[in-house]
C-alpha cells in the first residue's frame, strides 16, 4: 500500500484539475494565439502564473487503483503490474489468461 498522504494529494491534484482545467485551457489559448495582441497575452501569462500549480495536469500521477501504488501501471486497467498479476490469476479479470509457450 502506498501512503494515504500520497494518494490524498494526488486526488486533490485531479479534483483541482477538473475544476480549473478549462479556465487553464481557455488562458494557454490566449497565450499560444499569434494574433492577438500583446499585452492581452502578457495579461493571460500573469493569470495563468497565479494559478495554483497543482491543477496542472503534468503533475498528476498514475496511480493503482487498487493499491495507490505510483509505479509499473497499465493504464488498459488502471492497476499496478502486483495487482494485475494477482487478479488475472485468481480469473478476475475478465479476457486476461496467464500465457504459455
Amino acid at each position: 500500500m502506498a501512503k494515504v498522504s500520497a494518494v490524498n494529494r494526488d486526488n486533490k491534484r485531479r479534483k483541482l484539475n477538473k475544476s480549473l482545467g478549462g479556465k487553464r485551457a481557455k488562458l494557454k489559448a490566449v497565450i499560444a494565439n499569434r494574433e492577438a495582441p500583446m499585452e492581452e497575452r502578457f495579461a493571460a501569462v500573469l493569470k495563468l502564473a497565479e494559478m495554483p500549480r497543482n491543477s496542472a495536469k503534468n503533475r498528476q500521477r498514475n496511480r493503482c487503483a487498487l493499491t495507490g501504488r505510483p509505479r509499473g501501471n497499465f493504464r488498459k486497467f488502471n492497476l499496478c503490474r502486483i495487482a494485475l498479476r494477482d487478479l488475472a490469476s485468481r480469473g478476475e479479470l475478465p479476457g486476461v489468461t496467464k500465457s504459455s509457450w
